[in-house]
């Protein structure tokens, strides 16, 4: 048994935070479900910025396209639809296996209405009509703005992965909107079991404090944040409240761990993966950490429910000075940011491309 299998049958589901038409033609992703574990997969406006600009893989999808007269926002969610859809379909095995826990895929939202609730869901209810497969997560952030969508998505039975949560504040903020969702369907007289998961951002917190605190607290903010968000999970699944809702016949939102690659070239490279084992969770992995963990990897201690040290630990972090509440308001607004600058820039490539592919046809 190779480290990710063992992983996997530790109860953490290992997904894919990558996808490239290459990793789908070439058959690499097949043999990741196959060899390593891999029962899911996520992506982001970065991931497909990168995936187009640096190859030639896409040019005949975006020539196709133009020629149908598409371009901007349109065009790039046909191409997308196409991965997504594809990859949906290798994992439609493992989906029907776990009876629709695992075997899921992610397509975000435009970035660009991280802040515009009516337009989020619209956009949230007609991508996943559109990709037309069972194992379609459409990802909305949990902003303040975002909630109202993620708890309207939820009721109109869209699953959602919920991204860029930054603290366990955050997470709960996400997970009662989700909660919200499921309640006003039971009331409703309708089917509860619409799948959710909730995306917790690790390393970025590591990267933020790395030239601010003492030698002995490098990397160990993230991990803390993460133990920190599992107990808040692990509270949420023993309270009463979302016991009636899983008699009704709901089904538990997941916790993610997402960026989960590591960060700081003197720190182990699997340190978050290590570090994160759990039950019921999800570790999405950059292709790079996963093919380190499939090497070399080895399973720590499985986390705590109550949260473990991570209360002490993150004490520590206050007397070094650093606001925890704040910093997790402004990673969650950079991580926003950063999306939006790279689906600028995707919608760039995609303009510049499809000009380019035009006047050679």
């Amino acid at each position: 048994m190779n480290p990710t299998q063992a992983l996997s049958r530790a109860g953490q589901s290992i997904w894919l935070d990558n996808i490239t038409r290459d990793l789908l033609t070439s058959g690499t992703l097949k043999r990741y479900i196959d060899e390593l574990a891999v029962t899911g997969l996520t992506s982001n406006p970065t991931i497909f910025d990168q995936a187009i600009k640096q190859g030639t893989a896409y040019d005949a999808s975006i020539a196709e396209q133009v020629r149908a007269g598409k371009s901007g926002e349109e065009l790039f969610f046909e191409i997308a639809l196409e991965d997504i859809t594809r990859a949906a379909d290798l994992f439609r095995a493992v989906h029907e296996r776990t009876a629709g826990v695992d075997g899921w895929v992610s397509l975000e939202v435009s970035p660009l209405l991280a802040r515009d609730t009516k337009t989020t869901l619209r956009w949230a209810q007609e991508l996943h009509a559109e990709a037309g497969r069972p194992n379609v997560f459409i990802k909305i952030p949990g902003t303040p703005e975002g909630l109202p969508a993620i708890e309207e998505a939820i009721f109109a039975g869209v699953p959602i992965n919920v991204t860029l949560l930054f603290s366990a504040e955050q997470y709960v903020a996400a997970a009662e909107a989700w909660l919200r969702g499921i309640e006003r369907r039971i009331e409703a007289n309708l089917n509860p079991d619409v799948a959710s998961v909730a995306s917790i951002f690790l390393s970025r917190w590591d990267v933020a404090v790395k030239d601010k605190v003492p030698a002995e607290l490098v990397n160990k903010l993230g991990i803390a944040i993460g133990q920190q968000a599992y107990g808040a999970y692990s509270q949420l699944l023993q309270s009463s409240r979302w016991r009636r809702a899983l008699n009704a016949g709901a089904r538990p939102q997941r916790l993610l761990f997402a960026s989960t690659g590591t960060k700081d070239p003197k720190a182990p490279d699997i340190l978050y993966i290590k570090a994160l084992v759990a039950p019921l969770t999800i570790n999405t992995m950059p292709e790079g950490t996963l093919k380190a963990f499939a090497d070399h990897g080895e399973l720590g201690t499985e986390l705590r429910i109550d949260g473990g040290d991570s209360g002490k630990v993150l004490g520590e972090f206050r007397k070094a000075g650093v606001d925890l509440g704040a910093l997790a308001t402004k990673l969650q607004d950079d991580g926003a940011t950063a999306f939006v600058n790279s689906w600028n820039s995707l919608l760039g490539v995609i303009a510049s491309k499809s000009s380019s592919l035009a006047r050679a046809s």
